[in-house]
């Protein structure tokens, strides 16, 4: 009779782990919702620059209103806001942003859902993003789990959302290491043992690729609102 071929020890995964696998599967899946409504994005993005404008020129015809006749600081702000023109400048700035944003993001969510519960529920055990990072998704018992369970588990994480990422900061939590999405589902994050917790180098770059792009995604938003709010100025000059 044949031995049993001897099972790979495993442990929890890291938090960083699973964010970069988690990262890495999303960007994937954020990347195929903006190139399907691409065009909605384009005239979207094109209706917002508008409707910011709309509210940086009200913005600066009310302060030089009040301006004229002497107004304090606290009398800038409640003209601001009980201007009429501002209001409307705000709810089309609203509704721009969005029509824009909900439906890649809605595309994305359906897609995050198929493809969690199929990858997990998969003999790989893991997406794409997992299985890069050795990590798999078990019961307790470190079986594989089923298609329903794998679905359950993504959806419950929105319950990890809700709760403002303490949630997901439970994974930080020793010895189980689980998720609020994971303990409602009952399952496990693992790692091979032999891995360990460190992150690889292009993972680790991943990570402050992610850091470096919200930087500078946050600086060009400002640049932007200095520049139409210098632009609104200039021409009441």
């Amino acid at each position: 009779m044949s031995a049993e071929p001897p099972r790979l020890s495993v442990a929890p995964a890291a938090f960083l782990q699973r964010y970069a696998a988690w990262s890495l599967d999303m960007a994937l899946l954020l990347a195929v919702a903006i190139l399907a409504c691409g065009t909605r994005i384009r005239d979207g993005a094109a209706r917002i620059d508008t409707a910011f404008d709309g509210i940086v020129r009200s913005m600066a015809q009310a302060m030089a209103d009040l301006l004229l006749h002497g107004a304090t600081p606290l009398d800038l702000a409640r003209g601001w806001l009980d201007d009429p023109r501002q209001r409307a400048a705000i709810a089309a700035l609203s509704d721009a942003v969005a029509a824009t944003v909900f439906p890649p993001l809605l595309l994305a969510a359906l897609l995050a859902l198929a493809w969690f519960a199929a990858f997990e529920a998969s003999a790989w055990q893991a997406t794409p993003g997992k299985r890069a990072l050795g990590l798999r998704v078990v019961d307790t018992g470190g079986r594989r789990i089923g298609i329903a369970r794998a679905a359950g588990r993504h959806l419950a994480g929105a319950l990890s959302w809700i709760t403002l990422n303490l949630g997901h900061l439970l994974a930080l939590v020793p010895p189980r290491r689980q998720a609020l999405h994971d303990r409602v589902a009952g399952t496990h994050v693992t790692r091979n043992a032999n891995i360990g917790e460190r992150l690889p180098a292009w993972a680790i770059a991943w990570l402050v690729l992610q850091v470096v792009a919200t930087v500078a995604v946050t600086a060009w938003l400002l640049l932007a609102a200095q520049a139409s709010m210098q632009r609104a100025f200039e021409a009441l000059l």
